[in-house]
């Protein structure tokens, strides 16, 4: 699951002063119709469209695309089952986000949106011509059951909303979330991402249950066939309630959506090249160096694309399970990232195309860099003696190699790490002194492509440093079973920031998410500095302080070396067959796929 992220400043939507009762009375919250937290939405309350988008786009044609593993569920509000992809293009948010603004949304089911100045709550007032696809109209009764039953049966949403205290349906069309603690100036936006859902649908079903049959929505698509494992298909809704509005125009262009399931990615890049598939975001360096020589491509039937993203890239790496025992000691992790050689991977394995991911909000302002300073360092001050002592002294710098393979000096400061953690080696095993426990580690993984990054990485533990170290490959279903239940010693995630980190912080380092059962603490991380440093984050009173409280929490995660850290490229990597076209440019957040895309066949 993924969270889109706001920041806050937000665009009135009509007229616009404030006005209280009397020279003293307090300014009443004003009605607007986007937010957004770098200054004013771009677009005003009488736009006809966002202008990245094509509004003459063809309508028509089927996209399809494909997906790697399986699905038993067409529910992803529970943790239970594997959810199918793109399933919630059935239904619609409070509000949507823009793809050429940063940290931007526009109102979608609900007309409008006020807040006090305090951001103790937030109120929606929901369209009246709102409805689900069995015409009953969407009433804030259907916000208030959404928000108590997604919040009550996913840890993940319940920790990005924990700050939610009350939620109540004023009328039919108004609905307040009130929140436990003011200045939280986030809240106001995330709430307008929950996805509403139809209560009189569920009032007769399990919802907590897996479950094949399509449910009831009121976005642009229905789902119209599924194979279960196999295939889901999804139809244009022609009397789609939205169709019109200002943000749907230009988009939602597609008759059909279609994924195709393969339990192996190179399997499914043969589907695309023999044109069974229309357009494949890749991930893998290999093939997008190597994979796409066909006839297709050299005729320019089928185009390969580069598409750069103005976005945060967040942290992806070898994720240690500190609720094992064996990664209690920070020097053992450290230890484990002087033994992955990166430059070695990246020249060999990613033909260069990578860089190396050294903050948890790369590619972005909010990754620290040089030593603390300013707002940062009177920020951590007061927990210098609760932090490991570089965090203030030192520079952090991941260890690099000459890329020859040999990575010998790294090797070395690894063997002293793990032997100042206790560590020995007795007949060519590393056992702990004390314990005579040797080190044993299991990598879990879900995707073939990692498993030549992996092996070395286990080779170099087992033959330079004695770790019992291995590897298991696990189908979607286990490997999701395994994480869900923090079942592994080492796991490899990516943790998706964006230019506004807040709530969703607390799921990925909070105490509270820590042993919560679905949750995104992957890491199983508990630690009091950490705890307020994410209420720094979430509270910050603006930019500035947001900016230097994320730097510090970043800086005190990477020196805590809770992950090794693996690799990133700031843009996405698109094939498509040529009538599968996109708006040029491609709008700077996101390249839009499938909201925006179009198909138009050779003389259209």
């Amino acid at each position: 699951m993924r969270f889109i992220k706001y920041v806050m400043a937000f665009g009135m939507i009509a007229g616009g002063a404030m006005s209280g009762g009397g020279a003293n009375a307090a300014p009443q919250p004003v009605e607007r119709h986007g937010v957004s937290l770098f200054g004013e939405p771009k677009y005003g309350p009488d736009f006809t469209h966002f202008d990245y988008v094509n509004p003459d786009a063809p309508q028509g044609g089927v996209l399809r695309q494909g997906a790697i593993g399986t699905f038993d569920s067409l529910n992803p509000f529970i943790i239970k089952g594997s959810p199918a992809g793109g399933v919630t293009f059935i239904y619609e948010q409070l509000m949507t986000d823009s793809y050429d603004e940063a940290s931007t949304a526009y109102g979608l089911i609900a007309k409008s949106v006020s807040y006090p100045d305090d951001f103790s709550s937030v109120t929606f007032t929901l369209r009246p011509e709102a409805h689900f696809h069995d015409g009953v109209p969407i009433t804030a009764h259907d916000v208030v059951w959404s928000f108590e039953t997604i919040t009550a049966n996913h840890p993940g949403y319940a920790a990005y909303y924990a700050n939610v205290s009350k939620v109540e349906a004023l009328d039919d069309h108004t609905v307040r979330f009130s929140f436990d603690a003011k200045g939280n100036r986030e809240l106001p936006v995330i709430v307008g991402q929950l996805w509403v859902l139809p209560k009189h649908y569920w009032a007769d079903k399990g919802f907590t249950k897996t479950t094949l049959v399509p449910p009831l929505g009121s976005g642009p698509y229905r789902i119209s066939d599924v194979k279960p494992g196999q295939s889901l298909a999804f139809e244009k809704v022609e009397d789609y309630w939205g169709k019109d509005l200002n943000v749907n125009v230009g988009a939602n262009n597609f008759a059909g959506i279609r994924y195709e399931y393969f339990q192996d990615s190179g399997v499914a890049l043969e589907a695309f090249k023999a044109g069974r598939l229309d357009v494949r975001r890749e991930n893998s360096s290999k093939n997008w160096a190597t994979g796409y020589s066909s006839p297709a491509l050299t005729d320019g039937r089928i185009i390969k694309e580069m598409i750069e993203v103005e976005q945060g890239v967040g942290m992806q790496g070898f994720v240690l399970n500190l609720r094992r025992e064996k990664f209690q000691d920070p020097r053992v992790r450290e230890a484990l990232t002087y033994a992955f050689d990166y430059e070695w991977t990246n020249k060999t394995l990613f033909y260069g195309q990578y860089t190396r991911t050294d903050s948890y909000y790369d590619n972005s302002e909010l990754a620290s860099t040089g030593l603390p300073e300013g707002l940062e360092l009177e920020i951590l001050t007061p927990f210098k003696d609760q932090l490991p002592p570089q965090v203030f002294t030192d520079v952090f710098k991941l260890p690099t190699s000459d890329g020859s393979g040999r990575n010998r000096r790294n090797i070395s400061k690894a063997t002293a790490l793990l032997k100042e953690a206790g560590y020995e080696i007795v007949n060519g095993k590393l056992v702990h002194g004390v314990t005579k426990q040797p080190l044993q580690m299991e990598f879990v993984i879900n995707q073939p492509t990692f498993e030549r990054v992996v092996l070395p990485y286990v080779k170099t533990l087992k033959d330079k440093l004695g770790i019992e170290a291995s590897l298991r490959f696990l189908d979607t279903s286990q490997y999701q079973n395994r994480l869900d239940s923090f079942d592994y010693d080492v796991a490899i995630a990516t943790f998706a920031q964006s230019l506004s980190p807040g709530n969703e912080q607390r799921d990925f380092w909070g105490c509270a998410a820590k042993d919560k059962e679905g949750g995104r603490n992957l890491a199983g991380i508990c630690d009091p500095v950490i705890e307020k440093l994410i209420d720094r984050v979430i509270f910050a009173k603006d930019r500035e302080e947001l900016v230097a409280a994320t730097k510090a929490l970043d800086r005190v995660l990477l020196w805590n070396h809770f992950v090794v850290p693996q690799w990133h490229i700031a843009a996405e990597r698109i094939a498509r067959w040529s009538a599968f076209k996109h708006p040029e440019p491609t709008p700077a957040f996101s390249p839009g796929l499938p909201v925006i895309w179009w198909y138009e066949a050779a003389g259209e």
